[in-house]
């Protein structure tokens, strides 16, 4: 049975585009049953180009990239989702979207590479697809099939912390 993922953010342009790229792209390579989507309480309805180019740059496929709103999520025939994720940060005065379904909520926070300089922004994309590809990695080794929720929960704010 497949585990969805749901990884929000305020926009849905940067942060939860990488996120979704990189969980998908591992989770291929990795022969892992595992389907990521994202989404934004507000979405700007465009994806920041330099998220496509880091991701590209990464080898993902990027053809079926967009910016969703999270209202497709919660319509009727929406996969269910076990994971959602939260990507905001709260130290850049961001509000983090709530979500009230699923049974396993955690919020892994990474500050915006948006605000980078703009000679900076490549490089910034860049370490942030890095850093969300690191933890996808580790979610992705965790037995998730075999899992409660309780278990998945306190692993995946574990994994955060470390």
């Amino acid at each position: 049975m497949t585990t969805n993922v749901l990884i929000l953010c305020t926009h849905n342009s940067a942060r939860s585009v990488l996120s979704e790229g990189m969980l998908n792209h591992l989770a291929r390579q990795l022969g892992k049953d595992v389907r990521a989507y994202s989404a934004g309480s507000a979405p700007s309805g465009r994806v920041n180009p330099f998220a496509l180019e880091a991701l590209t740059n990464a080898g993902v496929d990027v053809s079926e990239v967009r910016s969703k709103s999270w209202d497709e999520f919660v319509a009727p025939g929406a996969p269910e989702m076990r994971i959602v994720i939260t990507v905001c940060d709260s130290a850049a005065a961001e509000t983090c979207p709530y979500w009230p379904g699923s049974p396993v909520k955690v919020h892994w926070g990474y500050p915006d590479p948006s605000n980078a300089e703009p000679d900076k922004k490549p490089q910034a994309f860049e370490l942030t697809r890095q850093a969300i590809g690191y933890r996808m990695l580790q979610l992705l080794a965790l037995p998730l099939e075999s899992m409660s929720n309780a278990e998945l929960q306190a692993k995946l704010e574990a994994l955060y912390k470390s």
